[in-house]
């Protein structure tokens, strides 16, 4: 260590304990202190241990976790107790250590409580999962602590510095904590009730592993290694389960009618109608945090910490997807309704269970291209390891595969991340379905990341087929664009981690209607030909993807946005609406029909009223599940600025990594935007993606008017 010494370590503790900082926090700020110029000076660090060696037993986890807790609790308690100037030092150092401790146990929890296999494992994650959140909540509600930063002067501090107290003072004041005793009181028990009741909502479609029993000649239309791995029974009847890898093989090939429905209906009817009481809980528990704290609805307080800042611009950016995408989706529906009407001449609509496999006969009939076809070249292992080098290659990182390293689950693999030879973080995949798994694709930031004190890990959770011996686990495309989304999050969190101050300022700091935008950036790779040329080989003859194969999948790939694009925005409304009004007025199975079949063009079944209870996103995001929508249009204003021939050589990439990786959460996302496009986000490129099924080789729009359609 650079100067190190006990002397000069004591002299420090005792000016530091001079301006009112507690002894205990004192020594902690000197340590921290000491790494941070260690790790700035540019010396190779002694790699942290992989985090799940320490809380490998549910003993572990729970200490570990009770540790975590009373840490923050400390740090929390200190800060009221300063005397006389307060400081950085004094006040924002242990606030920031209070968040990094916390988040560090919320996602640790998490992590437990959605993909240990062991079901004691789970309920102790969910168990600190909400004692996580309510000291978070506490802490947001905390008078004496909000007091401290607000008296703190930042004004000749560093511009991160001085945006992070800016920015946590407003979520201070928007958690209610300038209200009343009792207001915060009862704003306490509120979110406390919340914590639980999201927590049991996602559980329980977690757990909620249903399937169905097919018969073999159900199969028909399906992929091969699809069914060599559905073997029948010994009655000749074959299980079919609700996890990703047998859904949407499925409901894309199979040629059953009867199949396709009953896979969807089970997929959706996942926690009905168990969740039912759970989310009139949640609706009515956040409609009266909003009306408390003054907000007309739930929509209206959620928009405000956002980009989108208040319900009515929610309301309207939703309402903007249906009117651009309307036109685009009825062309696309009457296509659809054409190829369906090979087969039954007097159809006359097209049902939700059958419109997937309709496009998919649709790419071979119009476009030439069999996605079937597609899979043969994208085995895991291969996809995998295009994924890391893709990653390698954009983000200028190293990626190195720890072995034999401890994990939560078999299968786990660990990858430390290495910025120009130094550590700089890890990421582990986590990619096989099991029992009590979340069901979907997520990415959990376990350790926060702080210069000098740790490094940020980042774990992607996803559900894919197992590669075993004689099955190479073939993937769709969905499956590796959902991988790269997934795998941007994870380089996002630690590029914006690893070389920031505070814990405080990661990319968790951003208005949360931008933190989908690296994710979705990153999942156009797949679809270049410069990058998916790189890795898919065929997994018998291992000969490359023929260039005529992957023009056809580019070709076929522009048709569907526009219905693809209702679909989204009737979640959209759906997260949005539910949220706008008093929970009081709400019958959730009529609601949830109305909302998904005002925007939808497909003929939706009669109980299609029962979505919501499989909508997980009604937990986590509740009204702003708008997100994904609202990111896209950045993400595509952003990817006009590539060159999609060769995405890897401009300085483009450079300038995207650093204006808006790097930063996190240290300044707004407004200001993430206009630094790398030079001026504000807009639709002009969103609309460009969405038409170009219809436009004409010169990227003219097409004979046929793409406006003015209400239909």
């Amino acid at each position: 260590m650079y100067g190190y010494s006990p002397k000069p370590e004591g002299t420090v503790i005792r000016a530091l304990r001079q301006r009112g900082v507690p002894k205990a926090l004192s020594v902690r700020m000197v340590l921290v202190a000491i790494c941070f110029l260690w790790g700035s000076a540019g010396a190779q660090r002694t790699p942290q241990p992989p985090f799940w060696a320490a809380v490998s037993t549910i003993t572990d986890f729970e200490k570990s976790e009770n540790a975590r807790l009373a840490e923050a609790q400390a740090a929390i308690e200190s800060i009221p107790l300063v005397r006389g100037t307060r400081t950085v030092d004094n006040t924002l150092e242990p606030f920031d250590e209070a968040i990094l401790q916390l988040e560090d146990a919320r996602y640790l929890a998490m992590l437990v409580q959605d993909a240990h296999p062991t079901e004691a494992f789970r309920d102790s994650g969910s168990v600190f999962l909400q004692k996580a959140d309510r000291m978070l909540d506490s802490l947001s509600l905390t008078r004496g602590v909000y007091d401290a930063l607000l008296t703190l002067d930042v004004s000749k501090s560093d511009p991160v510095t001085q945006y992070y107290v800016h920015r946590r003072l407003v979520m201070f004041r928007l958690a209610g904590v300038d209200r009343s005793q009792a207001d915060r009181e009862r704003l306490q028990k509120l979110r406390g009730e919340l914590v639980e009741a999201q927590s049991t909502f996602s559980r329980n479609i977690n757990e909620d592993n249903k399937s169905i029993l097919a018969k073999t000649v159900d199969l028909d239309g399906l992929p091969q290694d699809y069914i060599d791995r559905h073997k029948p029974d010994a009655d000749g009847g074959v299980r079919i389960t609700t996890d990703g890898p047998d859904y949407y093989p499925v409901i894309t090939y199979a040629k059953s009618d009867a199949l396709r429905r009953q896979l969807l209906q089970a997929t959706n009817d996942r926690a009905y109608p168990k969740n039912r009481d759970v989310l009139l809980q949640m609706m009515r528990l956040r409609y009266e945090i909003a009306t408390l704290l003054g907000y007309p609805s739930w929509a209206d307080y959620n928009a405000a910490s956002k980009m989108a800042l208040n319900a009515s611009t929610t309301s309207a950016f939703i309402a903007s997807l249906d009117q651009v995408a309307r036109p685009v989706a009825r062309r696309e529906f009457e296509m659809l309704l054409a190829e369906k009407r090979k087969s039954a001449r007097d159809a006359a609509d097209i049902r939700d269970d059958e419109a997937e496999y309709l496009r998919e006969r649709l790419r071979r009939s119009t476009f030439n291209f069999d996605s079937k076809l597609l899979r043969s070249y994208l085995p895991a292992a291969a996809v995998k390891q295009g994924l890391i080098d893709t990653a390698s290659k954009f983000f200028q990182l190293t990626f190195q595969q720890e072995v034999g390293v401890p994990a939560w689950a078999p299968n786990v693999e660990t990858w430390d991340v290495l910025d120009k030879g130094v550590m700089v973080g890890r990421v582990y995949l986590d990619l096989q379905p099991r029992p009590g798994k979340y069901q979907g694709a997520e990415t959990l930031p376990v350790l926060s990341g702080k210069i000098g004190q740790e490094l940020p890990e980042a774990v992607v959770v996803a559900n894919y087929a197992t590669a075993a011996a004689g099955d190479p686990g073939l993937m769709e495309l969905d499956d590796v664009t959902e991988l790269f989304h997934e795998f941007g999050h994870a380089v996002h969190r630690i590029l914006s981690s690893s070389r920031l101050r505070w814990a405080g300022t990661n990319n968790r700091n951003l208005e949360f209607d931008f933190i989908e935008v690296p994710s979705q950036f990153f999942e156009k790779f797949p679809s270049l030909p410069i990058v998916l040329t790189s890795f898919a080989r065929h997994y018998q003859t291992h000969q490359p993807i023929p260039p005529d194969l992957m023009a056809q999948m580019n070709r076929a790939s522009t048709f569907g946005r526009g219905m693809y694009v209702l679909d989204s925005a009737a979640l959209d409304s759906l997260s949005f609406e539910l949220y706008n009004r008093k929970p009081g007025e709400v019958d959730l199975d009529v609601f949830c029909s109305d909302q998904l079949r005002g925007h939808t063009l497909l003929n939706l079944p009669s109980d299609i009223g029962r979505r919501w209870a499989s909508f997980d996103h009604l937990a986590d995001y509740s009204s702003a599940f708008y997100t994904y929508d609202w990111d896209k249009v950045i993400v595509e204003d952003f990817f006009n600025q590539f060159s999609r021939d060769n995405p890897f050589t401009s300085d483009v990439a450079s300038r995207y990594r650093r204006t808006v990786l790097e930063p996190g959460g240290s300044m707004s996302a407004n200001d993430l935007v206009k630094n790398f496009l030079g001026r504000p986000q807009n639709m002009q490129a969103y609309q460009n993606w969405l038409k170009e099924e219809f436009q004409d080789d010169s990227g003219k729009q097409g004979s046929v008017a793409l406006t003015g359609s209400t239909n």
